[in-house]
């Protein structure tokens, strides 16, 4: 039995144009969504080292109380950023180059680098961002924590002041730790307003 003109033009489809609209909604959808969401993971890549660094700050600062020695993060010049292992103090003078060097500041842990675990972030001060005390920088180095560049957590609760600066397409982050305490706080640049915020 052959199908008349009347039964076609009543069954349910999309026409060629119909279908054409719909695949261009979503095409267009789909390219404001991806860099969007390309852009969150982005600043969720940088605030996770950010929070990683402090962490292994804390971790350190307490080992240290625990084991009653000074247990210190150094961080190594490689190329533009850094990276960074656990030592132990051997001798009870706290952990120093010469004696990391001497082989009596023992290394607790493999050097690491922040782009192995998040990439496209290292340790860099972004130019034209000022530091965190809020004053104009020429250096992008982002380890400032004294010359040897050693941050110590002593038995005490006490620790080298410094500031340590990560840099990526996510943002602009700061990981401050205070002498008097040992903590850690995490801070993020707002470039809309020019300054630093708690995180």
């Amino acid at each position: 039995m052959s199908r008349t003109p009347s039964t076609v033009r009543g069954q349910a489809g999309l026409t060629l144009l119909e279908l054409l609209f719909t695949m261009a909604i979503g095409f267009t959808l789909t390219a404001v969504a991806v860099p969007t969401t390309a852009a969150a993971l982005e600043a969720l890549r940088a605030a996770s080292a950010a929070r990683y660094v402090a962490g292994r700050i804390m971790s350190i600062r307490m080992d240290a109380a625990r084991k009653s020695t000074a247990i210190a993060l150094r961080f190594r010049a490689v190329g533009t950023d850094y990276a960074f292992a656990p030592f132990e103090d051997g001798n009870g003078n706290g952990v120093r180059s010469a004696d990391i060097l001497a082989g009596i500041d023992r290394q607790l842990g493999p050097y690491e680098q922040l782009f192995e675990k998040f990439p496209g972030i290292m340790f860099s001060l972004s130019e034209g961002v000022p530091d965190a005390d809020g004053a104009s920088s020429a250096s992008t180095d982002g380890v400032r924590v004294g010359t040897a560049r050693i941050l110590t957590l002593s038995p005490d609760g006490t620790a080298t002041s410094g500031s340590l600066y990560l840099a990526g397409r996510g943002g602009q982050y700061a990981v401050r730790v205070l002498g008097a305490t040992g903590r850690a706080r995490v801070l993020f640049f707002n470039p809309g307003d020019n300054t630093w915020h708690s995180r």
